[in-house]
């Protein structure tokens, strides 16, 4: 008989399962249920940080996972994250617009990208943006499609956090 905690008098109480089978059955139901879920969740996070690191190349690093131990003692991805490189090639629009183009769909590729997948994705294209302006002949008259493009690229949350807003009168 299998006995759960100790008793004051040094003898144990029978554990739950032991004295309701029914209870047992449940209590396995439960913690099946639980692996279940968590191995789907860490198909899905697994899967999305890969899209993001095979698309990104060279400009992503390897995914690293956050990990929680499942009722069956295993660990499970719940969360994750891959770096990737926004920063521009210094002295060379070209291959700037190159990086940000596929740094954007790395950010994209996921099924169901994440708040934080747009937003690399929103600073990749301003960061374009400005390199494409930069090879048009840099600051002769573009400054303000440049702040235009900024401001275009940020999420509304971001515009609001700087205080900032846009008012367009044609």
């Amino acid at each position: 008989m299998e006995t759960g905690p100790v008793r004051n008098d040094g003898s144990s109480w029978p554990s739950a399962k032991a004295a309701n089978p029914r209870r047992a059955r449940a209590a396995d139901a439960d913690n099946g249920s639980v692996v279940r879920e968590l191995r789907a969740r860490d198909r899905e996070v697994r899967a999305h940080e890969q899209a993001h690191a095979s698309v990104g190349g060279p400009h992503a690093g390897t995914p690293a996972y956050t990990l929680t131990f499942g009722p069956d003692g295993r660990a499970y991805a719940v969360g994750g994250r891959v770096q990737i490189d926004t920063s521009p090639v210094e002295g060379d629009p070209a291959a700037t617009v190159d990086k940000m183009e596929q740094v954007a769909r790395a950010a994209l590729a996921p099924a169901e990208p994440s708040a934080a997948d747009l937003a690399v994705a929103r600073e990749a294209r301003a960061n374009a943006t400005r390199a494409r302006s930069d090879m048009a002949g840099g600051d002769d008259g573009n400054a303000a499609t440049r702040a235009f493009s900024d401001v275009a690229a940020m999420g509304d949350e971001e515009l609001l956090r700087r205080g900032g807003r846009l008012d367009l009168f044609v």
